[in-house]
């Protein structure tokens, strides 16, 4: 009876043991990542974001969601609907400041800066028979400037501002980047603005079966943009990024950055952003822009106050 009870014993100990140790390794935190539209970058990078998180951070596991990117991602994350999310600096600048398209808004207080990551073009597709060959020409056409709550529609205005121009003078198609390269595909639309990382997916799957073409704006038009709007650069989309494109094209661009919660404790901040670091080669495995970032240039164009967990590891890293 005593050899029973003892063994019944050594039976119960070793089931808590097991309970516990499984219950240790189970993932206790569950983040989400704010991306874009599935045709774009954001979509591709920040789903290998989730997957750093999930494959290396102890007790964490992420997952990416698509979304109208940029301004829908700023007001998600300040909700805490999100945990993370992709952003153009300009954007995320304005939202916390409570300026530009979010004027009417209460200031976005809860974002903070995680990394800046690549150059996001501003480019102009427009259909070869179009013969759209400026901004100017954009006039009384019908043009996608992206998804409502898109950093490409803020992008469009603007633009289209610095040439005296409004929707009034287009007809304003609010359409994603894959919505865009379809009505670009059927001649619904004759041109559209899309800010992403070059070479774009559905920019490049347009011009291997169409027609297309890339309108510049010169170097005096994005000088007046950049006085107007700091956020922006003047860039360069290299000829040869897509087909039958023989001729680099002058542009602008904007940086994507992840931008975090700022209630988000610093010890799991800090974690994922050690992980992001150590693991950039699932970046670049993702998408071509993977390979551009880097924590040399982590802070380049940092439009938020850095959270205090990233910039912990920013500090341990010099």
């Amino acid at each position: 009876m005593r050899k029973f009870k003892a063994l019944s014993f050594l039976l119960i100990c070793i089931l808590m043991i097991a309970t516990f140790t499984v219950g240790c390794g189970a993932k206790e935190e569950r983040l989400a990542v704010a991306t874009g539209g599935t045709s774009g970058v954001y979509y591709p990078l920040g789903g290998a974001f989730a997957n750093i998180i999930t494959e290396k951070v102890d007790g964490v596991t992420a997952n990416a969601e698509s979304t109208g990117a940029s301004v829908e991602n700023v007001n998600l994350l300040n909700n805490g609907d999100v945990d993370f999310a992709m952003v153009q600096n300009d954007i995320s600048y304005y939202a916390f400041n409570g300026i530009e398209m979010f004027q009417d808004k209460e200031a976005m207080t809860n974002l903070r800066g995680l990394a800046t990551l690549y150059p996001e073009t501003i480019q102009i597709v427009a259909a070869g028979s179009a013969n759209i060959k400026s901004v100017e020409d954009l006039k009384g056409k019908r043009v996608a400037v992206g998804a409502p709550g898109s950093g490409t529609e803020a992008n469009a205005r603007q633009i289209l501002a610095a040439y005296g121009l409004t929707y009034d003078d287009i007809e304003a198609d609010y359409l994603s980047f894959g919505e865009a390269a379809d009505n670009l595909k059927d001649g619904h639309i004759q041109a559209a603005f899309v800010t992403a990382g070059t070479p774009t997916a559905a920019i490049t799957d347009l011009s291997t079966t169409h027609n297309v073409n890339l309108v510049p704006i010169p170097s005096n038009k994005a000088q007046e943009l950049i006085s107007d709007y700091p956020y922006y650069a003047e860039v360069t989309i290299p000829a040869g990024t897509y087909k039958n494109q023989d001729e680099d094209v002058s542009a602008v661009a904007v940086m994507a950055m992840l931008t975090v919660r700022a209630d988000l404790e610093d010890d799991v901040v800090y974690e994922i952003t050690k992980a992001l670091f150590e693991n950039l080669d699932s970046l670049s495995a993702a998408h071509a822009r993977g390979g551009d970032v880097n924590i040399d240039k982590a802070l380049n164009g940092m439009s938020l106050e850095v959270h205090p967990g990233a910039q912990r590891y920013y500090n341990e890293a010099k």
